[in-house]
């Protein structure tokens, strides 16, 4: 815009002026791409103190269903010691059954946790599954809407759990069921580099017994005092170890991110290009618009969470949003021109007449002036 003016007009501060008109285009907001850093810097949560007190859980759903009827993987992961336990499932299974899976597989083996870290699938929000948690005292931490990041440790050990599984059909063959214990075992048996050991050592503070670790049980004779303080310096380092490898990714990831706040009562754009299977407005499939909005934001969840104030045909959606899901709303209806108020010719050409001089001013350079007026016209309301 700024170019096809430039040749007809002239104030100062032109073309900064002009950049901020655009901006304030609804319009553009909606389907404008963002060629900018992603907003909000990297937020983790602690480090646990202690073995399986704090987890987290994930499914993979839409397998090929096997000949026992499973077609899902139920991941829960130890967030200190990253020992995980795969749990072969149906996805129609009722959340009373695998609430005693739950029980039978990981209360059973490692005591009741803290805390849960899981995203928002429809059984983890359903009211049994909160309700037995709090009977339990553990604390149920669910990620945002469309931010999967948020239980980032889910999603790259299920990356890992999804390549070993083709690596077993391409070499044996058969049901993927049926090879689930063996890949649990590798995957807790070799080494993770964020804690500088297998999450078995992590876990039961020595390697397990296997044809590459062939150790005999009476080899090494620990006493009791002397276990204990080795179990306990084995989860400090452990600890510093984590500490080291979350610093990394930090720095790493908030080199490529930008800080953004907002303020309750602030609009905003909310992203929508990479939902899925969320009814979108107007135009579908290429043709969606990128942003919708403007909303509200009614409370701040944390350093990079907002509450938005949705509307009815967004009851659906969970209203709590990333930061990099949102962009501020510069949008100013007052700047939109009634259609009424446009006059053409028969030509379509746009007339535009001046009506009064406003204010008049003489810019004064070294060897001239240049008389400089503020004109209304006829064609829009303002100057």
């Amino acid at each position: 815009m700024y170019q096809d003016l430039r040749s007809f007009y002239w104030w100062p501060g032109m073309k900064k002026e002009v950049a901020i008109y655009v901006k304030k285009c609804l319009t553009c907001a909606k389907v404008k791409a963002e060629h900018q850093k992603p907003s909000g810097l990297l937020e983790q949560p602690e480090i646990p103190q202690w073995k399986w007190e704090q987890i987290a859980m994930d499914f993979i759903t839409k397998l090929p269903r096997t000949s026992s009827g499973h077609d899902s993987i139920w991941v829960i992961i130890d967030r200190l010691t990253t020992s995980a336990h795969f749990l072969p499932i149906r996805e129609n299974y009722k959340m009373e059954k695998l609430a005693r899976l739950y029980v039978d597989e990981i209360v059973v083996r490692h005591g009741v946790p803290l805390s849960i870290i899981s995203d928002r699938d429809s059984g983890l929000i359903s009211r049994f599954w909160q309700s037995l948690q709090q009977s339990l005292g553990t604390s149920v931490n669910l990620s945002t809407a469309y931010h999967p990041q948020t239980d980032g440790q889910s999603e790259r050990t299920i990356q890992t759990l999804e390549d070993m599984l083709r690596t077993c059909l391409l070499d044996s063959g058969g049901s993927w069921d049926k090879h689930l214990p063996l890949i649990e075992f590798s995957y807790n048996n070799i080494y993770h580099s964020s804690i500088g050991c297998s999450p078995f050592e992590a876990l039961y503070g020595r390697k397990c017994r296997s044809p590459i670790c062939w150790t005999k049980v009476g080899d090494k004779r620990i006493t009791g005092p002397e276990l204990i303080q080795e179990t306990t310096d084995k989860i400090a380092q452990i600890q510093q170890r984590l500490q080291a490898t979350r610093s990394r990714q930090k720095s790493y990831a908030d080199k490529r991110r930008k800080p953004l706040e907002f303020q309750v009562g602030d609009r905003v754009m909310l992203k929508v290009s990479p939902w899925k299977g969320v009814v979108r407005f107007g135009a579908k499939g290429k043709l969606a618009p990128r942003y919708v909005g403007p909303f509200e934001i009614t409370e701040r969840i944390g350093p990079v969470a907002y509450r938005l104030k949705l509307p009815d045909e967004l009851s659906g959606v969970h209203d709590v949003f990333h930061v990099s899901n949102l962009k501020r709303c510069l949008a100013d209806e007052s700047l939109i021109i009634p259609l009424e108020e446009i006059q053409v010719d028969e030509q379509l050409h746009f007339i535009e007449e001046p009506v009064e001089i406003m204010e008049r001013e003489v810019k004064r350079l070294k060897r001239s002036r240049i008389p400089i007026v503020k004109v209304r016209w006829n064609s829009k309301c303002g100057p």
